[in-house]
């Protein structure tokens, strides 16, 4: 199963204050789309500004669709060199349980 989370790394060279205003407005596109409740509800992302990265969740279609905006822009804004996008994968549930441990 593939994950449906992003994480968005940003060289020192892109200015963080125009990656949140790129957020901002892919925020206000995807309520174009979706209406402002949802969005609130299922686009959910992280800025991490000391750390020049952002999280996506895109699991849900109005995430799915902020995340494709988002990154829309973000190539309009940047080009392909202005930052780094990886699904993030899965942590897998350990598949050996210790004998007297409960997993409740």
């Amino acid at each position: 199963m593939t994950s449906e989370i992003f994480r968005y790394e940003f060289p020192t060279n892109v200015a963080m204050a125009d990656v949140e205003a790129s957020i901002v407005l892919a925020v206000l596109a995807t309520q174009g789309l979706h209406g402002e409740a949802l969005v609130r509800l299922e686009a959910r992302h992280h800025l991490d500004l000391p750390g020049r990265r952002c999280v996506v969740d895109a699991s849900t279609p109005a995430g799915s669709d902020f995340n494709r905006i988002f990154v829309s822009f973000l190539l309009r804004e940047f080009g392909d060199r202005g930052f780094c996008v990886e699904r993030v994968e899965k942590a897998k549930p350990d598949e050996h349980r210790q004998e007297g441990k409960s997993t409740n």
